[in-house]
């Protein structure tokens, strides 16, 4: 398995790089963003390790290139920067992982083991599903041209949905990767939520793309005319 390693911190990225190749990876270390952007899109990787600060180009940077440039190799992010939007920022950008520094190599190892495994399916930074288009780098939703005004609740529910397009998923799985894990409130948030979201996505636009499938939960899909009389 192949490893690129983005990292400026040299000695770290020595002692890694020997224990993972202890591991049986083969592991490539670059010092710089500039550096570790070209390794990534020339040479092909299991799991790409990248820093966050690194000289003449940062790793959000980086990662942001990857994807536009449709490389889909699993991103693990290792960082001392544990402030939670920084972590937001980096699975917006496309991350599939992120550990902070100091960190466990025994947790590294099986984290970038998992990536493998879970493999590189397409995950473009920004969702689209028919007409309806989501930027997580901006923040932005709209509707063909038209924009469209979310709260931050109804954003976190559309873009969860827009990742499960075309799958039904229940109200539990909705608080669970929505809602905060310490909110105590039932499940009927959920369906005053999915309410507030088609009021905004679909009735305007005479559409009906996010639905309910009783007794199991809500499907969104691809633009559909609207059955609404």
């Amino acid at each position: 398995m192949r490893v690129l390693m983005v990292e400026d911190e040299q000695m770290l990225g020595e002692t890694v790089r020997r224990g993972l190749s202890n591991e049986g990876f083969v592991v490539e270390v670059t010092h710089d963003g500039v550096s570790g952007l070209w390794a990534a899109t020339e040479n092909i990787y299991d799991v790409i390790l990248l820093d966050v600060m690194l000289p003449l180009k940062n790793g959000y940077e980086v990662l942001k290139e990857i994807r536009e440039r449709s490389i889909w190799t699993p991103v693990l992010m290792l960082t001392a920067k544990d402030g939670e939007y920084d972590q937001a920022d980096a699975f917006d950008l496309g991350a599939d992982d992120y550990l902070t520094k100091p960190f466990s190599f025994l947790i590294l190892v099986a984290r970038i083991r998992a990536l493998i495994r879970r493999g590189a399916p397409e995950r473009p930074a920004v969702l689209s599903l028919g007409s309806l288009v989501l930027d997580p780098a901006r923040r932005t939703v709209c509707r063909g041209d038209r924009a469209i005004v979310l709260t931050a609740r109804e954003y976190g529910l559309l873009q969860y949905l827009m990742r499960r397009h075309d799958q039904v998923v229940s109200k539990a799985e909705i608080l669970d990767n929505v809602w905060d894990p310490a909110f105590e409130g039932g499940d009927n948030v959920v369906e005053v939520y999915i309410g507030y979201l088609r009021r905004k996505i679909d009735i305007p636009f005479n559409l009906h793309t996010l639905t309910t499938v009783r007794g199991m939960g809500y499907v969104l899909t691809a633009d559909a005319a609207s059955q609404r009389t």
